[in-house]
């Protein structure tokens, strides 16, 4: 706190800025600054209101010990001067005796007679105040069911009274049902009681979320997986790194261990990991603590004992160094409850945890599944198994003979020969084979060199990949292997040319398409020199620069897109094909075949493209490789999204896909496949397979290396699970995301991290979470503001703030964005998002503030005016309504909810004006009746003139009849309706 309050009206103000933080500790030490304050002034009143917000603090801040002692300085001001506490804040006073009791019971150095002495003091106090008795018994039941003792009769004499207004709220009275149903082992029964809670119609600070997690494994135990899930997701949000709900955090980590998903148990307990320090009660301490060890020692069973793991601060943890210690606190903890109240009710229930065995073998939880090979630091993913995939020889001069002659072929199972023979000769042991075979080491390290250049240029890093290559060229020529050498150097060429441009040369700004396209025909060039200069080259070797030669040419078509570019392409392809048909190279004749379908496709002529797959198709069954099928079919599948067919599109994807199993998917470009049938999943209107699709291709990126190209498919799988409503998948797999090492450090790209925290901002937005999207959106937008090259996005950003910053009911600092949003547009206009915007923020603040709002709710639509203004100037149209209808409809609205009727209804006419009657077909039918059904209440109900209302509706009826539109005419009949039968009432 800056500075201390100097009279009341600070000290009010500055509760009630507090009471707006997130519980923890800076709204608790606040809260104690603010009662040392508030004991300044004479006034008892203003310690009162203090020492209820730091209490409130205490409690769901977990810090019980402190709790009661906060309410006794309470209890003594209500006893010396009860006159102070009006009925308000007495009532505050009695439902709090209850809060003391529960922190009690948290502690285990209070002995049990204290407990039952608190209890008693409750029912006293309850008594004389001449309250009813149930919030008391209430008490009685939670403190035997905490104890271990039969709670059949207390749970009777609290479940069978009636509701005060002392009472829990109903919300947490089902949870406590629920969990005793729950301890006499009815699931069922149990379920049946959280309904309400678990469906929504019940809720409060802490409900739904405690009772889902609660409901978790019955759950599973009663067949209903998919429910369970829903709640996780839900349930995990609500309550993660929040000291007092930790013991829920750790129930939703035992799901994880219990499901086949240790691995998202171990990222959610590492977004956790304030919990082991920032929990003070001992009882919840023990209940997150059961959950944990019940994760760690699932994790350990499997043989990842050594994996790190997320624990107490100060030292780095292994899984299995991490249990050990969990497993003596909490041992302890359990030892000091049951000693405390004489039972051993705190062991039996958390070995009952521990010995619980997995109810699933595999539940998908998130879009993002993975397993702990994949959290495993450092840990090489492997490619799929191939069936077809000869086994790696034992030998190591076979090895090496095997992986020389698989990579001739460009057979995919070199690779894994390559990786066998890295790691042998990366080894401190490595000696090299003395045989004639294989040749000297250098020759060996040359080949690895070479096949480490062909990996990274597969990622994209082309700069590392030239380098690499040159370097193999050097140990190629220092072995007399010229030809390797040769080709080494064209692989270096052609990486080369793929290093992006710079934007600036000189000072002067360079064109990115033509510079990428004159450094491919210069690679070109080069290579033919090379291919000249170069003789006694293999047939293989001769056969692969000729396809280094086309794809040099073919790429500066694709990057050109010039028709002049087309035949040279076609004709490095005839040669290749030549060469290669000559000497039977089959790998290279079918590359020459694919290279001529793609240049079809580029130049736009994907009839012929497709006649050319298709004889290429013919051929690879006929004559193989096999590994070529899925590209092809690949590429096929892609001709027909171009024409149109995505029925035929989807079966040559999926028959790829399943022929690609037999093959390391990055060999057979998998990632793509599951791509491309995203794209023609959603024109089919499968949108849910497409979204299984998105984040299969995601994840492959991701395990391959590519993380930018992973992240951009992952955050399109994000937006598309938003649109489907899954709003919880969307927000697990950007939490899961965000939480990525390289993302928490602020090593990838801005821009990208910024789309991502986007697309989570709104799907809080779009489950209802207001204050959690509000603050992302101000974030998102302050950050954003900096982004000189990019103002439209800020605008986009600034704007989406402010509606939410209005929904918030927060109109200064939505105007303050909303200001922010208009200068980025005046840079790079953005006319429809920005006048959606303006007219939201008018109709929120109409809406909520009624006629004191109506001056910032014109000042908004007049900037929404001078945008359409502006768009209308500069010949743009939009996409959706025309801005000035829509901003003429938000005038009358606008009015209308500001009670200046007669100026709604002006605005509404014109409105009507501008849309006309809508024809057969009109899109507009719909905006058109909205506004007839507003101008007509406006004019019926509010000015009181129902006759020309009726006679716009009857007129509007009979039109949208004669067009068809029955739909459009329902809310018009209704108020039709509604009119008369007001006309007909006696008055």
């Amino acid at each position: 706190m800056p500075t201390a309050p100097q009279n009341t009206d600070e000290l009010y103000l500055a509760l009630q800025e507090n009471d707006r933080r997130p519980y923890g500790r800076t709204r608790t030490v606040t809260a104690e600054e603010l009662v040392e304050a508030a004991e300044q002034f004479a006034e008892p009143l203003p310690l009162v209101h203090a020492l209820l917000e730091l209490q409130e603090a205490y409690t769901y801040g977990s810090e019980p010990r402190k709790s009661p002692v906060a309410f006794a300085r309470l209890l003594t001001l209500f006893d010396e001067q009860p006159d102070l506490f009006d009925d308000r804040l007495r009532h505050q006073l009695f439902w709090r005796f209850k809060w003391v009791a529960h922190a009690l019971r948290q502690l285990p150095e209070v002995p049990l007679p204290s407990l039952r002495q608190w209890l008693t003091e409750m029912r006293d106090r309850y008594e004389k105040a001449d309250l009813g008795l149930q919030p008391y018994y209430g008490q009685a039941y939670q403190l035997a069911a905490h104890v271990g003792e039969d709670t059949s009769l207390a749970y009777e004499l609290w479940a069978g009274r009636t509701r005060t207004r002392l009472s829990d709220c109903e919300a947490c009275e089902i949870c406590q049902r629920a969990r005793h149903h729950l301890r006499a082992g009815d699931d069922e029964r149990a379920l049946r009681a959280w309904e309400p809670v678990l469906a929504g119609k019940a809720s409060c600070q802490e409900e739904p979320a405690r009772s889902a997690s609660y409901a978790l494994l019955p759950l599973l135990r009663t067949g209903r997986a998919d429910r369970a899930r829903e709640l996780h997701l839900a349930g995990y949000r609500s309550c993660r790194r929040n000291p007092s709900m930790s013991e829920e955090v750790g129930r939703h980590l035992e799901f994880c261990a219990l499901t086949g998903n240790e691995a998202r148990g171990l990222e959610l307990l590492a977004e956790n990991r304030n919990l082991f320090d920032e929990v003070d009660s001992p009882l919840d301490q023990l209940g997150f603590l059961t959950g944990v060890e019940v994760l760690l020692q699932r994790v350990e069973l499997l043989g990842h004992g050594e994996q790190p793991a997320a624990g107490y601060a100060g030292r780095t943890w292994t899984v299995a160094g991490l249990r050990a210690e969990v497993r003596g606190r909490a041992d302890d903890l359990a030892a000091r409850f049951d000693a405390r109240n004489g039972t051993t009710a705190h062991f039996d229930r958390r070995r009952a945890r521990l010995d619980r065995a997995p109810l699933l073998d595999a539940l998908e939880l998130t879009l993002r599944p993975r397993s702990l090979d994949d959290t495993a630091p450092a840990a090489p993913v492997a490619a799929p198994a191939a069936r077809t995939a000869a086994a790696v020889p034992e030998s190591l001069p076979e090895l090496i003979v095997q992986a020389r002659k698989l990579d001739e072929q460009g057979h995919p199972d070199a690779q894994a020969c390559w990786a066998r023979l890295r790691t042998l000769v990366a080894a401190r042991d490595y000696t090299h084979p003395e045989d004639p075979a294989v040749g000297p080491l250098a020759r060996l390290r040359a080949d690895l060199l070479a096949d480490e250049a062909n990996r990274a240029g597969h990622k994209d890093e082309f700069a590392a990949a030239a380098e690499l290559h040159e370097e193999a060229a050097a140990l190629y020529d220092a072995v007399g292997q010229p030809g390797e050498a040769t080709l080494a150097r064209a692989c270096a060429l052609l990486a080369t040319a793929e290093i992006p441009a710079e934007t600036e040369a000189a000072g002067e700004a360079v064109d990115e398409t033509e510079a990428k396209a004159a450094a491919l025909t210069a690679a070109h060039a080069s290579m033919v020199r090379l291919h000249e200069e170069t003789s006694g080259l293999a047939p293989y070797q001769e056969a692969r620069l000729l396809r280094l030669r086309a794809t040099a040419l073919a790429l500066r078509l694709q990057t050109s897109r010039s028709d002049e570019h087309v035949a040279p392409v076609l004709a490095e392809v005839d040669l290749l094909h030549a060469f290669a048909t000559r000497h039977d190279i089959v790998g290279q004749v079918s590359g020459a075949l694919q290279l001529r379908a793609s240049t079809y496709a580029i130049s736009g002529d994907l009839p012929a493209a497709v006649t050319e797959v298709d004889a290429l198709l013919d051929r690879l069954k006929a004559h193989g490789p096999a590994w070529h099928l899925p590209r092809t079919l690949g590429l096929r599948g892609r001709l027909q999204l171009g024409l149109r067919d995505a029925e035929a599109a989807h079966a040559d994807l999926s028959e790829g896909l399943r022929l690609a199993a037999d093959w390391p998917a990055d060999a057979v470009d998998t990632t793509r496949l599951h791509g491309d049938l995203a794209e023609a999943c959603m024109h089919l209107g499968r949108p849910d397979e497409a979204l299984r699709h998105l984040t299969r291709s995601a994840e492959l990126e991701l395990r391959h290396g590519s993380r930018t190209d992973a992240l951009c498919a992952y955050s399109n799988a994000a937006r598309l699970s938003l649109d489907l409503g899954r709003v919880e998948d969307c927000i697990a797999l950007l939490d899961s995301l965000l939480a990525e090492p390289d993302i928490a450090a602020g090593e990838v790209d801005d821009r990208l991290v910024a789309q991502l925290r986007l697309t989570r901002a709104r799907a809080l937005h779009e489950g209802e979470d207001l204050k959690a999207a509000t603050a992302e959106f101000v974030a998102l937008a302050a950050e954003s503001a900096g982004w000189d090259d990019d103002p439209g996005s800020h605008a986009m950003i600034a704007a989406e703030t402010a509606v939410l910053l209005g929904e918030a009911g927060e109109f200064g600092r939505a105007r303050e964005a909303a200001d922010q949003a208009l200068a980025a547009h005046a840079r790079a206009p953005r006319h429809e998002q920005l006048s959606n915007c303006l007219r939201e923020l008018a109709r929120l603040q109409a809406q909520q503030q009624g006629p004191d709002g109506l001056a910032g709710a014109r000042a908004f639509l007049a900037d929404a005016g001078r945008i359409a203004d502006e768009a209308r100037t500069a010949g743009y149209e939009a996409h959706g309504r025309s801005l000035d209808t829509a901003l003429a409809y938000e005038h009358g609205r606008v009015n209308a909810y500001a009670g200046e009727y007669e100026d709604a209804l002006v605005a509404l006419d014109k409105a009507l004006a501008l849309l006309g009657e809508p024809g057969t077909d009109d899109d507009r039918a719909g905006e058109w009746a909205e506004c007839i059904r507003l101008a007509a209440a406006v004019e019926g109900l509010y000015l009181q003139r129902p006759a020309p209302a009726l006679t716009r509706l009857d007129a509007a009826i009979s039109h949208l009849t004669a067009l068809g539109r029955t739909e459009e005419t329902e809310p018009l009949t209704s108020l039709a309706g509604r009119l008369r039968d007001e006309e007909v009432r006696p008055g």
